[in-house]
């Protein structure tokens, strides 16, 4: 039941961040030629629209999955995830049909941020009403590993086919081929759901009657109810989404640019950060049924927020302290602490990462599980986080940056997720209790 849950969302996170790893590369593709900066802007812009429609899927998919049952939902996420993925892949360009390349990969981006928006919320509660109260930690951590790898698939995919093909090649026509890969796991994944069996605890519900009549109004109308919503996402999701796109996407892109490293050097140096790093997915998940999620996640985002500006400070120092042009190779050693630094991060995303599904679910009853605890996740995620590589990119290369800052300036950005951080700290720190000795199939009412 873990794998086949996990193993469905995996190919999901694919189909979602291919387009990110891809970011830098799509901007000459998809956007008007002349202004470097502007195409990057544009498909940063581009990646997150993705993201601002994630939390419309959840309020969509999550009542669907309170009226229906998770396993139906399930079977439509990964189907629509799939086939708007593989779609990129027959795109035209830019240079083909001008304006209408980027309207048309805007609105499959969009068909992809409502897939999502229904995925996760739906695997995180599957999972929790299978296991048992004591170990939910543990096995939810296990779905919290597939953002990660599904991102680290995303990179080996596309590295594969850039360095099997070449550069032309790659630009010309090579890009496609890992968006309709989708339409080969779409294939696995949609076999792997239809033999999965309903929740537990949702048949329980539907068996008594009890199944929610309006989830939204339930979710959202109660007062009670709206207030850990809020809680959740001011409290722990916001700090845990702007963390996990720092140490992952954004570092990705602050690598290629500004600090201009070869791209295929970038891809090596943060993949081993995250094969590295996955494994603490499963570590802190475990710990946090031990010690309680609440203080794992919180000091997760202390940390980051603590030491952002010297990591990317000595990110700098490693990759192009002079800020050549371009780097195409370094030193072993400044590799060796280039992935170090990235693992740090790495920790830290999967401190706030890897416990947050078993909190979310423990937040919200049976009847609007779905519901409730996919909005804060996504609000988090897809908008506190995801936006995040388009605000930092911006930050770093605004006039206000380098007028106030000077060379300093590509820093600038990480002030956006240092206050996420310290917000979520504070509001977590003072309103939110610890819920990992509560019983699922029970409302909090404190």
């Amino acid at each position: 039941m873990i794998l086949a849950s996990s193993l469905g969302t995996l190919f999901e996170w694919y189909d979602f961040y291919l387009y990110g790893s891809l970011a830098v590369f799509f901007g000459e593709l998809f956007f008007p030629p002349g202004n470097e900066r502007a195409a990057l802007l544009a498909s940063l812009a581009t990646f997150g629209a993705g993201f601002g429609v994630r939390p419309l899927g959840a309020l969509v998919f999550g009542r669907i999955g309170d009226l229906i049952g998770r396993k139906y939902t399930f079977v439509v996420t990964i189907v629509t995830m799939g086939a708007s993925t593989a779609l990129i892949g027959f795109l035209p360009t830019y240079g083909r049909i001008g304006l209408l390349a980027p309207v048309l990969l805007v609105s499959l981006r969009l068909v992809q941020g409502l897939a999502l928006g229904g995925e996760y919320g739906g695997a995180a509660t599957y999972v929790a009403e299978h296991v048992p109260d004591e170990r939910r930690g543990w096995y939810t951590s296990f779905i919290q590993t597939t953002a990660t790898l599904g991102f680290f698939l995303s990179l080996g995919v596309i590295g594969t086919c850039r360095l099997w093909l070449g550069p032309d090649a790659f630009k010309a026509y090579g890009w496609r081929i890992p968006f309709l890969a989708s339409f080969v796991l779409l294939g696995v994944s949609l076999y792997i759901r239809l033999r999965m069996q309903e929740s537990p605890l949702f048949a329980r519900l539907k068996t008594e009657g009890r199944v929610s009549k309006n989830p939204l109004k339930e979710s959202f109308g109660n007062p009670v109810n709206l207030k850990f919503v809020l809680l959740a996402l001011f409290g722990a999701t916001a700090g845990q989404g702007v963390v996990w796109y720092t140490g992952q996407f954004y570092a990705l892109t602050f690598l290629q640019r500004p600090l201009n490293l070869d791209w295929k050097l970038a891809y090596v140096l943060v993949s081993i950060a995250l094969a590295l790093g996955t494994p603490l997915f499963l570590v802190f998940g475990r710990l946090s049924d031990r010690i309680g999620r609440k203080k794992i996640m919180l000091w997760g985002c202390a940390l980051a927020a603590l030491t952002y500006v010297p990591i990317y400070v000595a990110l700098r120092a490693l990759a192009n302290p002079g800020m050549a042009a371009s780097v195409t190779s370094l030193p072993l050693a400044n590799q060796a602490g280039i992935v170090g630094l990235l693992f740090l991060q790495m920790v830290y995303v999967t401190m706030v990462y890897g416990p947050i599904a078993a909190f979310l679910v423990e937040l919200f009853p049976t009847s609007i599980r779905y519901t409730s605890m996919s909005l804060p996740y996504h609000l988090g995620n897809g908008w506190f986080g995801g936006f995040l590589p388009l605000i930092a990119t911006a930050a770093t290369t605004s006039v206000w940056a380098r007028d106030l800052f000077g060379s300093g300036a590509i820093y600038a950005g990480l002030i956006y997720p240092i206050a996420v951080c310290l917000m979520t700290v504070v509001v977590g720190g003072l309103f939110i209790h610890e819920t990992k000795d509560h019983r699922i199939d029970t409302p909090i009412r404190s």
